[in-house]
């Protein structure tokens, strides 16, 4: 079978198990964002970009207990790639995590591409809808005016507090934008910004809090 068919029918049962803000819808998402992006990128590995898109988040730790940390390399064993594929493919999904701004390094263009789709789909309209999904599903606050956005964070501290919501968008996903690494993935986030913009400006005027 083909790996990316292979790869897409064992990575569906794991995302079944997620939330709406991590579920195979997400995937796609990326997937199609990862496809616009490789368009303008005429020498872009389009297997591995795919492959990765598709087992970036099997392993995500706001998810995984300590067995379901091993799901990326169980799939991957799965795919009978040879090694320095399988060597490529892990290189790539480790540099797509934010980590709370400890990021891997992205050296290459499909690595380039992948974070920046990935990342396209967590801003914008429906980056403002995982937010709050996510935020729900582990039972946090809309928002806290009272609590203060985060910089310069390890990655232990970036996982480890419960922020409201909103917060996030302060912590992490209105600076995404500014770290596009793709000249089209710089274009598409511009609007995404801008709209999460208005969204909390419309809040702040809705709450009457300084959020």
């Amino acid at each position: 079978m083909n790996p990316i068919h292979k790869c897409e029918q064992l990575v569906k049962e794991v995302y079944k198990h997620f939330d709406a803000s991590h579920d195979f819808q997400h995937i796609e998402r990326v997937r199609k964002n990862a496809f616009e992006i490789a368009a303008s990128e005429p020498t872009a590995d389009l297997e591995i970009i795919e492959l990765a898109v598709l087992l970036h988040d099997v392993s995500d730790p706001k998810y995984a207990t300590v067995e379901e940390k091993q799901e990326e390399d169980r799939i991957i064993k799965q795919l009978s790639l040879p090694t320095e594929r399988v060597i490529q493919l892990k290189t790539l999904i480790k540099s797509i995590s934010f980590n709370g701004g400890n990021e891997t390094a992205a050296d290459s263009i499909e690595a380039q591409i992948v974070r920046d789709a990935d990342r396209l789909d967590a801003i914008g309209a429906v980056g403002i809808a995982r937010t709050f999904a996510y935020g729900g599903a582990k039972g946090r606050k809309l928002y806290d005016s009272d609590e203060t956005p985060r910089d310069n964070m390890s990655i232990e501290e970036y996982r480890s507090k419960e922020t409201a919501s909103v917060t996030h968008f302060y912590e992490k996903l209105l600076k995404l934008a500014d770290g596009m690494l793709t000249e089209k993935g710089k274009e598409l986030a511009k609007e995404r910004h801008a709209f999460m913009e208005l969204f909390l400006q419309n809040l702040r005027k809705e709450t009457g809090e300084q959020i």
